[in-house]
């Protein structure tokens, strides 16, 4: 059976699942998109690699990552190969210069691991099938990835609580007090405002 290769598309708040995130993957090579549910700890592990932030110190993730490469050791892709009960299973194959194992892995950490390792994502035609829904864009309409939920959005993290006086508050700042900020934020490891001050300065720079 072919392989179908996914991109991550976003990361957005559950409204159905208290403290959860809808991951959307999407087809490469189509319109389809597939919503995996993942907790806090998984969504912020693969929001912090999608914006290019860099922890003080390094998350489980970003250890495995040292760690493997030390060894010499490579993520040639993963693969999401099982839905069931709603349940996605993926593996993840590695390789050490001799030979090539597969490792079986939750969803969620494979996905974290394939952003760090820039390791393609696939799954098969039968998953996406099951799973993957359309989002029609054009026509002003959209399946919603989140069951239940009235919105949707294809950002690159976790929908994140505004500070006090929403984002007007960093209006206020210049740039290079928001760099300073952003800096402070990662420090004190809030990765929630350090992503805000992030879409801020991006923001301006276009």
């Amino acid at each position: 059976m072919g392989k179908i290769k996914l991109n991550v598309l976003g990361i957005s708040y559950s409204q159905t699942q208290s403290g959860a995130y809808a991951l959307v993957l999407s087809e490469e090579d189509g319109d389809r998109r597939i919503p995996i549910i993942v907790g806090g700890f998984e969504a912020q592990a693969i929001a912090i690699e999608l914006e290019g932030l860099a922890p003080p110190r390094p998350l489980t993730h970003d250890l495995f990552k040292a760690f493997a490469h030390s060894y010499g050791i490579r993520i040639i892709e993963v693969n999401i190969h099982k839905l069931e009960d709603g349940v996605f299973f993926a593996n993840i194959l590695c390789d050490n210069g001799d030979s090539r194992i597969t490792l079986d892995a939750r969803t969620s950490d494979a996905i974290a691991l394939a952003l760090r390792f820039k390791c393609p994502i696939y799954t098969t035609e039968e998953i996406v099938e099951k799973a993957g829904i359309v989002l029609d864009f054009e026509k002003g309409s959209a399946a919603d990835p989140d069951p239940g939920s009235r919105k949707t959005r294809s950002s690159s993290g976790p929908s994140r609580k505004k500070s006090p006086g929403g984002t007007r508050y960093l209006s206020e700042h210049t740039t290079d007090e928001l760099k300073k900020m952003l800096s402070d934020a990662i420090a004190m490891e809030d990765y929630e405002k350090a992503s805000e001050i992030r879409d801020e300065i991006k923001r301006r720079s276009k």
